[in-house]
């Protein structure tokens, strides 16, 4: 479904990405490993747009759309649901989530993509009429993630969707995310710093360090490397 290949971007004169390579297979989890600073978040948002490609190319089923701008990449069904909480706090719950159905594909399938989100987060149901900026930080997670749900995606990545949650939480998001895979039939792209959990909800698994994909696998190939889990994973 997504190719990337020789991926070169960074910020001002800055180089950060010196040309990954990876691909992403329809109905799968690929995990996308590595330390901070190791340049995961920023190949998020050059496949996605946000950050200006410097050279390379990104694949998407089977078109090339390297400098197509972001908007256009959602409507292709690609959707990135970044790294920390992007909300409309004095909106509500419900509020945040239809902002998500903007597009005509997707505002035609509103009511039944919202009942879909509230089946994986049942508490946000619960909270439907309660303010956004009111809610815990693994709700406020939860309608970060819901809300793009509500674009109608087809390929999504998640960058950190664990990061600053309780142990309970970050089991419950992934549980949620094998749900997206096996129920709703999505692919994911997901950047992570716990590498245990990314472990076992993946299907395929890259590592990342300096830039550069260091090693890549499935997850029982890379556990059973210890020189890969050491110097890259911490484990």
């Amino acid at each position: 479904m997504l190719q990337v290949r020789d991926l070169e971007s960074g910020y001002g004169p800055m180089q950060v990405l010196w040309k990954p390579g990876l691909e992403v297979k329809a109905g799968t989890v690929t995990s996308l490993l590595g330390p901070n600073g190791a340049g995961k978040s920023t190949l998020l948002g050059t496949v996605f747009g946000s950050v200006p490609p410097w050279g390379g190319t990104v694949v998407y089923e089977g078109k090339e759309i390297t400098r197509e701008p972001t908007h256009k990449k959602v409507q292709l069904g690609m959707a990135l649901v970044p790294e920390g909480k992007h909300l409309f706090p004095n909106m509500t719950v419900e509020e945040n989530l239809y902002m998500g159905a903007y597009l005509k594909r997707a505002e035609a399938h509103r009511e039944e993509s919202l009942e879909q989100v509230y089946e994986l987060f049942p508490r946000l149901k619960e909270r439907r009429r309660q303010m956004a900026g009111l809610l815990s930080g693994g709700e406020q997670q939860m309608v970060t993630v819901g809300r793009s749900l509500m674009t109608k995606p087809k390929l999504i990545m998640l960058d950190e969707p664990s990061q600053g949650l309780a142990p309970l939480l970050v089991e419950l998001m992934f549980e949620t995310i094998r749900k997206m895979k096996d129920d709703i039939g999505l692919t994911i792209l997901l950047v992570e710093q716990n590498a245990d959990a990314s472990l076992e909800a993946a299907d395929y698994v890259y590592v990342m360090h300096e830039g550069t994909i260091k090693a890549e696998g499935t997850p029982d190939q890379i556990k059973a490397s210890d020189d890969i889990r050491e110097a890259f994973l911490g484990m």
